[in-house]
């Protein structure tokens, strides 16, 4: 019986910062060498395998694109060279792979081709940013994107407070970082002034920025600069 090859879950960064402040060593060596990757976004893995030097010159590192219009079959294709006791790298656009991320899928069919899965470590928006609110650590949820629309919006935050209270669980959500002060304005407009509520801006890199408020004091705080900048908002509701 051949050895299964490795589909390696390479974390890659959340912003601009330097790769010891968030890659460990013997991830970075894995990532450096391996010659193959399925990338959500194939401009940004090549940015980060720029960034860690990588030992086969990038141009001749093979990006398999993973989007939307991807089936099994590609997939399968992709990842046929591990039955053979092959390697290959599956990257996220920032962040950990596989983690309210589309190579899931990849992971899912790989477990059902019987190749081995190796999860490596690194940095994850989620779960930095509940580490460092102070909040609800045992249970909590995320959520993905709220709705778009201001009415739906708004409805669907009071959805999750209503959870949040009844089960003492922390929401957490991310958003369009261009839609971050619209969000962060109908938060403090929706939310109950005694729940609290974390913003946790440009994990880390040099802007990083963390605070846990009640909403009700957050109104009298000056408007954090949020404008463009990956953010994740979390919120635990007053009993």
């Amino acid at each position: 019986m051949k050895p299964s090859g490795i589909l390696h879950l390479i974390p890659v960064s959340l912003g601009e910062a330097p790769p010891e402040t968030w890659l460990p060593q013997a991830v970075h060596e894995t990532a450096s060498r391996l010659n193959a990757y399925i990338a959500e976004n194939a401009k940004t893995a090549r940015a980060f395998l720029k960034q860690i030097s990588t030992l086969t010159p990038l141009q001749e590192i093979t990006i398999h694109t993973l989007t939307d219009k991807i089936q099994e079959p590609q997939m399968r294709e992709w990842l046929q060279p591990l039955a053979e006791g092959g390697e290959i790298g599956l990257v996220s656009e920032a962040g950990c792979p596989a983690v309210a991320d589309p190579g899931a899928r990849v992971v899912a069919l790989a477990h059902n081709m019987g190749i081995s899965v190796k999860p490596w470590v690194g940095p994850s928006s989620i779960l930095l940013s509940l580490m460092g609110s102070g909040l609800e650590g045992q249970r909590f949820a995320f959520h993905g994107y709220a709705p778009v629309e201001p009415t739906a919006r708004a409805r669907q935050i009071k959805e999750w407070e209503a959870s949040s209270k009844k089960l003492e669980q922390t929401q957490i959500f991310i958003e369009t970082p261009y839609r971050n002060d619209a969000m962060f304005d109908t938060l403090k407009k929706t939310l109950q002034g005694n729940t609290r509520l974390c913003v946790a801006r440009a994990l880390t890199t040099g802007q990083e920025w963390v605070q846990t408020h009640t909403v009700a004091h957050w109104k009298t705080l000056a408007t954090p600069d949020l404008a463009k900048k990956p953010t994740i908002f979390l919120f635990l509701a007053g009993r």
